[in-house]
């Protein structure tokens, strides 16, 4: 067992198994050094969204927040699947998020706070910490609060 995986049962953090993508969906592409990971959101291991609603209206911002943190979970484990060892990872890049927000809702940083510090939990803060965005929409699939996608730089 790898020192990610290690931190992840440490963590109480099991990943999920992998869910069947839909038609057209690539959870992955790798170019070069670098992992481009499709948008991601709040599911169970069994892939049903565990959270539906727009920040601010019917999902509280703590609740975004846990949110948040679970889908980078699924984003953990989509890179696990593709690279077999999270050890691989050299360095969360860029993260993307997207919150579903109520029309008065302006914390969406603190939203992506859920996905970020886990990302340094799990990797530390020299390989976990990462430029990234928090962009308010007014609807994303399934109605889930939140969606991250990720760029990761890997290590052979």
């Amino acid at each position: 067992m790898g020192a990610i995986e290690t931190k992840l049962r440490e963590l109480g953090i099991e990943l999920p198994t992998k869910v069947p993508a839909g038609k057209g969906l690539v959870p992955v592409v790798r170019h070069g050094d670098l992992l481009f990971v499709s948008g991601h959101g709040p599911a169970s291991n069994d892939g049903t969204l565990l959270y539906r609603g727009r920040v601010g209206a019917e999902v509280s911002s703590e609740d975004a927040y846990q949110a948040a943190r679970a889908a980078g979970i699924q984003l953990l484990r989509s890179i696990r699947d593709y690279l077999g060892d999270l050890d691989r990872v050299d360095h969360i890049v860029k993260a993307l998020g997207f919150v579903n927000s109520a029309d008065d809702f302006h914390e969406q940083p603190a939203v992506m706070h859920g996905f970020s510090d886990l990302m340094i939990e799990v990797f530390g803060a020299e390989r976990g910490r990462h430029a990234r965005s928090a962009i308010g929409t007014s609807n994303l699939p399934d109605n889930q609060p939140v969606e991250i996608e990720l760029i990761v730089a890997v290590r052979d």
